[in-house]
């Protein structure tokens, strides 16, 4: 659905440079108020559950990292696993987003589970996400995380408001993966570390280890990679993309085969840019589902699995690769054993499962405009931040950092604008003066504008509005023209837009409270916890951005 497009309402069965420090000291600053969504959200429903049908035992989410909408349809015929399985027998909402602009990892986790925008979970891209170095990782030097900047509750929130019985278990291969579709929530929350080749979590959560995670680290699966080539799972006829595309991995080593280090505790550090990572993250989940029993009491409990494996490839060779087209088939075989497992662990019928992803992901300019003739580049704006600081400093800011660029926000310190004696409006006209004329860049919106655009016909419009927390210190905000990306020639192929290659995602709702079928109503990724916790039979308690899917809910 193209961005513009009036949403239907009814239905049918980058990579930019991290940010100066000013960023994180003036957000947090700004926007460490309570996490309501802002007036006109429509409020908490009650949730009963659908008459005649037991509550679920187990709640599974799979969010998949980058997995665009288009791969389902792309590869449809290969899918013969686990995404074929949900594809073909799940609720499929083909028109679902991410809508809102900046589409990275940390929001779109934070979205999944809270039914809430970032301008509600205060979750505005993955800088500002979990690091927190007042969280020590548990055996491990590598950075602290925690939930500590979410905002809210979550649908595990929700349930154990209703059962204090009801647990919780969260796994990725990243710790934003794993943290934030929970929220703040001190569940089992475990993610993988590259540096020591284990799953951990942070002092947030616990001191230490469960004893059945530190066995499942003792399995030493990352290590087990050691020497290992990554080959296409199918034959060769089977891929449409050529395998000889220099755009890919900077140029360098964009050709099957791939061998891994020979050396274990090498290959441990780079296995999570390979389609092993996803089986080694299933294979955690599976662990802790045995371990904790998860499911298979009274309570109803819930699974989050974050996949990441498609973010990395994905970033390295791009969505028109070889490489993208081999791992799709081989998670879908991954998943299709997963849930062959689950399945023999737990009635079929207490289950519900979820799948979505955090974005999607636009390629390579150099091939978006050999293959569409669409004009995409690469864009920096150093310069232009480089004059809006010169000017700042003409007018008395002393050589004070003021403004920096994150995600394309134009973020400022209001203090070092009080001494210059200007707001952020003049810094904003200035910076969108000095930016609107550089190639790649569609428009610059003053922040402060956002709330009178037409939301309905202005699409990047509403995305940028429901990203932005109110008195966030954002004077603009910055969308480049379709297909182009933050960065030099190059660099990865990457998301982060309001533009739908980024926002339009896969929404899939399986298990006997839905019914199934394929609805091409726009529906975002806010909608998904609202209309699981309906299932489960929960309200809400707080007001969300989301609705219930009512379409999807058989019997509702």
């Amino acid at each position: 659905m193209p961005v513009g497009r009036r949403p239907r309402r009814s239905a049918r069965p980058r990579r930019r440079r991290l940010a100066a420090p000013i960023v994180a000291a003036t957000l947090l600053a700004a926007c460490s108020g309570a996490g309501a969504a802002p007036a006109g959200a429509p409020a908490a429903a009650e949730a009963p559950t659908p008459a005649g049908r037991a509550a679920p035992t187990l709640v599974v989410l799979f969010t998949v990292d980058q997995l665009r909408q288009d791969y389902f349809t792309r590869f449809e015929r290969q899918l013969t696993g686990g995404l074929g399985r949900l594809w073909r027998g799940g609720a499929v909402f083909t028109e679902a987003y991410q809508d809102y602009a900046v589409t990275e990892t940390a929001p779109g986790h934070a979205s999944t589970l809270s039914g809430r925008f970032p301008r509600s979970t205060r979750i505005l891209n993955n800088r500002l996400g979990v690091p927190d170095p007042n969280m020590p990782l548990v055996g491990s030097q590598a950075t602290g995380a925690s939930p500590l900047r979410f905002e809210g509750t979550t649908l595990v929130d929700w349930i154990a408001a209703r059962d204090r019985r009801s647990r919780a278990l969260s796994v990725s291969g990243k710790d934003r993966g794993a943290i934030l579709p929970i929220g703040r929530s001190r569940q089992s929350v475990f993610w993988y570390d590259g540096t020591t080749g284990r799953f951990t979590t942070s002092r947030y959560y616990a001191d230490t280890l469960p004893t059945w995670l530190t066995r499942f680290n003792a399995r030493r699966l990352p290590q087990g990679v050691a020497g290992r080539v990554w080959m296409p799972l199918l034959a060769d006829t089977a891929y449409a993309e050529p395998d000889s595309v220099p755009f890919e991995a900077g140029g360098k080593s964009f050709t099957f085969p791939y061998a891994l280090p020979a050396d274990s505790a090498a290959a441990a550090q780079v296995v999570a840019g390979t389609p092993w990572m996803d089986e080694i993250t299933l294979a955690a989940a599976l662990a802790g589902v045995r371990a904790m029993n998860l499911g298979g009491g009274r309570s109803t409990d819930v699974l989050a699995v974050s996949l990441s494996t498609t973010d990395a490839i994905g970033h390295r060779y791009g969505p028109d690769s070889r490489e993208i087209h081999d791992q799709v088939v081989r998670l879908d075989r991954a998943l299709g054993a997963f849930l062959d497992s689950l399945y023999a662990l737990r009635d079929s019928t207490r289950v519900v499962i979820a799948l979505t992803a955090d974005h999607g992901v636009t390629g390579f300019p150099e091939l978006t405009r050999a293959r569409t003739g669409q004009d995409a580049r690469w864009v920096d704006l150093k310069d232009a931040i480089d004059r809006t600081q010169q000017w700042l400093d003409a007018r008395g800011a002393g050589g004070t950092a003021g403004i920096a660029l994150a995600s394309g926000m134009l973020f400022v310190d209001k203090a070092v604008l009080a001494k210059a004696r200007v707001g952020p409006d003049s810094v904003a006209a200035f910076f969108a003066a000095a930016a609107s004329g550089v190639p790649g860049v569609l428009r610059v919106d003053r922040a402060a504008s956002l709330a009178t655009a037409d939301t309905v016909r202005d699409a990047i419009a509403r995305r940028w509005l429901h990203m932005l927390p109110p008195q966030a210190p954002i004077a603009a905000v910055v969308t480049l023209t379709p297909g182009s990306l933050w960065g030099m020639p190059g660099g990865s192929a990457s998301h982060g837009s309001p533009h739908d290659l980024d926002a339009h995602v896969p929404l899939i709702l399986y298990g006997p409270p839905f019914a199934t079928g394929r609805y091409d109503q726009f529906v975002r990724v806010a909608d998904l916890a609202p209309t699981l916790a309906r299932v489960v039979g929960v309200p809400p308690t707080e007001r969300l951005d989301g609705r219930v899917l009512e379409r999807a809910v058989a019997s509702h």
